[in-house]
């Protein structure tokens, strides 16, 4: 089939042949595809979609359009954690330990922060020596030793899924459920995994704002990877103000550490250990064995031997005064007495770039070093010049930077409960508010 035939396909309302996509992708990894064509395929799955197995094959094509890993002669359950994204959402460098301490492997493909989100690899990159470019040899050493492997996105991972994104991006087609659906999966099933948690985003901050845009993205994800015969479930969490309170790198490894050792704040504490006691039951285990593990220590010890197996350096972990820290720290003071009544995350994140935490593009540099300790979030009273926040600045774009974080804060005279953690819990049954599992 021609590249215009399958065009004229999707633009009519009909399934794309899995052959034909196969034959597709292949055809555009050689350069022998316009980008004009794919654009146009693009822009008719953008108004037309798609689902059922024609999504199936879709993204399957999309994942074997490069190397894939199998972790099966390995013992253990293999298993994942993908958020949307977010502003300090840091889960994924407490959670991944925990699961290796409870005997679980941990295979996790990350990637870097891009706009107002944050990104697991430049977070364990401000450790020093860390490295999250590994061979696939590599990467089942990690799984071997340690049970957790935390590595970026090589070329040869579900190379398609780049170039495909680098069209969408310019030609208004980033927003489709099936696009971004396909994205993710294609990624995280790459990577060996057997059940999978997302942690969808849903908010201020987040790439869906709402919990009916959130709810089908997270229902298409899980349709998905049944439909690839893997386990998949999903959270729908808060992402109006941010995670935690620290904001940047090497600030988000400090709050990393301070979880493990038992403190940190209650809602990184409390998703981290939810997202390992829904993994934990989807494996058949006993979910009270993840607060048993973070309690115990053994989470914290084995973080300790995740940085040192990936080359990082043992000693900032154990002693996180060694972790970067910038040369200036700034309070930003309150400008009235009152209640939080609302901490955008979106400007909080933005900010956070302006500072050198993040990247506007993807060429940036980032500065481990820069970000935000957030002292007052929704629901605190402040009187007028107490600390809202704590500015780790190195001088650049200090004062934008400030000024952008004091204008993502609001304020009510009377009381505000603050904002809950877990919305919705989605299954391949369906979705229900969230009840814990112990």
């Amino acid at each position: 089939m021609r590249v215009v035939d399958l065009i004229e396909l999707k633009r009519d309302g009909k399934a794309l042949p899995r052959a034909e996509v196969r034959g597709l992708f292949r055809a555009f990894l050689a350069g022998e595809v316009e980008d004009y064509q794919l654009s146009a395929l693009l822009m008719a799955i953008f108004f037309r979609g798609m689902e059922g197995e024609e999504l199936v094959g879709w993204t399957e094509e999309m994942m074997r359009s490069g190397d894939t890993f199998d972790f099966s002669h390995l013992p253990g359950h293999k298993v994942d954690k993908h958020s949307t994204g977010g502003v300090g959402d840091k889960v994924s460098l407490p959670l991944a330990p925990l699961l290796g301490a409870c005997g679980l492997v941990v295979p996790m493909i990350s990637g870097r922060g891009l706009g107002h989100t944050g990104g697991t690899l430049d977070k364990l990159e401000s450790v020093a020596g860390f490295n999250t470019q590994q061979s696939a040899e590599g990467f089942e050493r990690l799984l071997r030793e340690v049970g957790v492997g935390l590595i970026g996105q090589t070329p040869s991972i579900v190379p398609v899924d780049r170039k495909l994104y680098a069209l969408r991006d310019v030609t208004a087609t980033v927003p489709s459920v099936p696009l971004i659906a396909s994205s993710i999966m294609s990624k995280k099933l790459a990577e060996g995994s057997e059940r999978l948690v997302l942690d969808v985003k849903v908010g201020r901050g987040a790439f869906m704002r709402t919990r009916d845009d959130a709810r089908l993205l997270a229902q298409t994800c899980i349709r998905l990877g049944h439909g690839m015969g893997r386990d998949v479930r999903a959270l729908l969490t808060q992402m109006d103000q941010p995670l935690g309170v620290m904001v940047g790198n090497a600030l988000e490894v400090r709050e990393t550490l301070d979880v493990l050792r038992g403190a940190g704040p209650a809602d990184t504490r409390a998703l981290t250990l939810r997202l390992a006691e829904e993994l934990l039951a989807m494996c058949g285990l006993d979910p009270t064995l993840a607060r048993e593990r973070l309690d115990s220590g053994a989470a914290l010890a084995r973080f300790y031997d995740v940085v040192a197996a990936h080359g990082g350096d043992r000693r900032a972990v154990e002693d996180p005064r060694r972790l970067p820290t910038a040369p200036h720290r700034a309070p930003l003071l309150a400008p009235r007495d009152g209640y939080v009544s609302a901490l955008d995350a979106l400007k909080v994140g933005h900010a956070a770039v302006v500072l050198g935490a993040g990247r506007a593009v993807a060429s940036d540099a980032v500065d481990p070093r820069v970000g935000f300790e957030l002292v007052a979030k929704v629901g605190d009273r402040v009187a007028r010049g107490e600390p809202l926040a704590w500015v780790e600045h190195a001088e650049r774009g200090y004062e934008e930077a400030a000024a952008e974080l004091l204008s993502a804060y609001e304020w009510s005279d009377e009381p505000v409960p603050p904002p809950a953690l877990i919305y919705e819990r989605v299954t391949v049954d369906g979705a229900a508010p969230y009840a814990p599992l112990c």
